[in-house]
């Protein structure tokens, strides 16, 4: 994946998975994701990556600029379970999954996109990836962008006629098959966010148990 396309490998090297929403704050995303009584705390990527690397050993002078009883409380310092980051930029909110599928599961694609529209990206450490599309709790396109006329949505075709996906891969080389599709359905949703957004103190929750 090329570094002009966000989130990409150069950013989260052993994969991510994202979800996109049009219309939505980012806590009210990380609600549709999470659940309700989740309580978010603001961390950036490094920290919430220290935070995972360090589990329950962490102390206050791991991450030394933020509130640590905030932390505590928050739940993200919880064993086990997929941590989202979620910010805005451009009238869209996304969340950011490192490593894990969580964001992919066709439930949270349908929470996601209630009342809006719904973009889920998933990039595996082994390579294989996904993409959903999602209008109002119905998820219209589902495939592997290697395989994009196996389709699994209900209606694949409206995601073509908005974005050219298909013709994107078809024209380019199949190794780059997922970053010439997300590129093209991100630039006609308008739903890019420059990397750097991902740099700053982001809304960050930890459902337990979540995988």
């Amino acid at each position: 994946m090329t570094n002009d396309v966000f989130p990409n490998r150069e950013l989260y090297r052993f994969g991510y998975c994202a979800v996109f929403a049009r219309g939505v704050t980012p806590a009210e995303l990380l609600a549709r994701a999470g659940g309700e009584d989740l309580h978010p705390v603001a961390l950036t990527r490094t920290e919430a990556a220290r935070i995972e690397a360090l589990g329950e050993d962490i102390d206050e002078d791991d991450v030394p600029d933020v509130d640590f009883e905030l932390l505590q409380g928050s739940g993200v310092l919880a064993s086990d379970g997929p941590v989202l980051r979620a910010g805005e930029h451009g009238g869209w909110s996304f969340a950011i999954e490192p490593e894990g599928s969580y964001l992919a599961a066709d439930d949270v694609v349908k929470s996601t996109s209630r009342e809006t529209v719904a973009l889920s990206l998933r990039d595996s450490e082994s390579g294989s990836c996904w993409i959903s599309y999602a209008e109002d709790g119905e998820v219209l396109s589902s495939f592997d962008p290697l395989f994009p006329d196996s389709d699994y949505g209900t209606r694949p075709e409206v995601l073509e006629r908005l974005t050219g996906h298909v013709a994107a891969i078809n024209n380019g080389e199949r190794h780059d098959a997922y970053a010439n599709a997300v590129r093209a359905i991100r630039q006609r949703l308008q739903c890019t966010v420059p990397p750097e957004a991902d740099e700053r103190r982001l809304l960050t929750i930890k459902i337990a148990d979540g995988y």
